[in-house]
């Protein structure tokens, strides 16, 4: 394995992407190989640990080159500043594709609870006309192929998550400005495929905020894969002893699935 941190903007240390590289050798044939970033949770107030690099390494093993872009949050986690990280991350590897051996038509991202809010607004505003003009990226180069969410933040309205909402948008944000920073609302036939997941009892983000996305794809005829357990708390990751700090409410089998499922989704493409 190769791992190494890049700057996403030049010469600025506040946004970084570590890389989870397979090494390049003649006796491993897979190549071009699927690009995943990971965007970890926090309520665009901090960033998981538990849903960076354990995950990270989790698509690597499925063959993957995995990548995890730590974002802009508080006090710069207001909008577009995320958004435009993940525009820059996406672009950047592209335009890096040969030297990191990735296949520039499989780049996906992959967001956790807040980072899910990240990762579908790239999904669903990646070629608005403000993100070319705040940096330099060419038409389409931020374009993720597809989306792996899980237990996103989606929807402004009703079922909310309020603290990730008002850092994106402020305490003052008005009825407008919520719809229109709702993302079932802003779903196209522009935005890429999804693989969402979510529990049924998710008590932080309701489970509506990944129905409502789905809905709206399939409204849209865009491809999506939704898994829903029927139990289980928010920010379970990979519900596995190694993410659950030891706390056995964070394991179960079964959600746990999600990871394989995900790689499986992946090998569509």
């Amino acid at each position: 394995m190769i791992t190494f941190t890049v700057n996403v903007y030049d010469g600025d240390e506040r946004v970084t992407m570590t890389a989870y590289l397979h090494a390049d050798s003649p006796e491993l044939s897979v190549k071009p190989r699927p690009a995943v970033i990971v965007f970890p949770g926090g309520g665009l107030s901090f960033l998981s640990e538990r849903e960076a690099e354990p995950v990270a390494l989790s698509f690597l093993a499925r063959g993957c080159n995995a990548f995890v872009l730590r974002y802009s949050i508080g006090e710069f986690g207001h909008f577009p500043l995320p958004l435009l990280d993940a525009s820059m991350a996406v672009a950047h590897l592209r335009r890096r594709a040969d030297e990191y051996h990735i296949d520039k038509r499989r780049i996906f991202v992959a967001g956790f609870s807040a980072g899910g809010y990240i990762a579908a607004m790239l999904g669903v505003r990646w070629f608005e006309d403000f993100i070319r003009d705040e940096i330099d990226i060419e038409y389409g180069e931020n374009r993720p192929d597809g989306m792996i969410l899980a237990y996103p933040v989606i929807t402004a309205g009703e079922f909310a998550h309020r603290g990730t909402i008002k850092i994106s948008l402020g305490a003052l944000a008005d009825d407008d400005e919520l719809y229109a920073h709702s993302l079932e609302n802003l779903v196209s036939d522009k935005t890429p495929p999804a693989f969402l997941w979510h529990t049924a009892s998710d008590g932080a983000v309701p489970v509506e905020n990944s129905l409502m996305f789905a809905s709206a794809l399939s409204a849209h005829d865009i491809m999506f894969e939704l898994h829903v357990y029927p139990k289980g708390p928010h920010g379970l990751s990979l519900a596995t002893r190694e993410t659950s700090c030891g706390n056995a409410g964070l394991e179960d089998a079964r959600v746990a699935e999600w990871i394989e499922l995900a790689a499986e989704w992946i090998r569509l493409f």
